[in-house]
């Protein structure tokens, strides 16, 4: 899981920055653009998921299971 996360945030980086510093073939332009378009609705996924209500959800129940396995 950790894993994807990092491969996202790499990604996303890496693809503006090749839009930024790079200059691309206009018959690419349109396929770059719905990668990036993709990959950005993942990183929004990945930020809310790391920083949102998913994180302390994740960490409200492992702190339930480990109540529970004290005796």
């Amino acid at each position: 899981m950790y894993s994807l996360a990092a491969l996202i945030v790499f990604g996303i980086f890496i693809l503006v920055g090749l839009l930024i510093f790079k200059t691309m073939p206009e018959a690419n332009k349109d396929l770059l653009i719905l990668v990036i378009g993709n990959l950005m609705a993942a990183f929004i996924s990945v930020i809310s998921y790391f920083f949102g209500s998913s994180k302390g959800s994740s960490d409200k129940t492992e702190l339930m299971h480990k109540q529970n396995e004290q005796p």
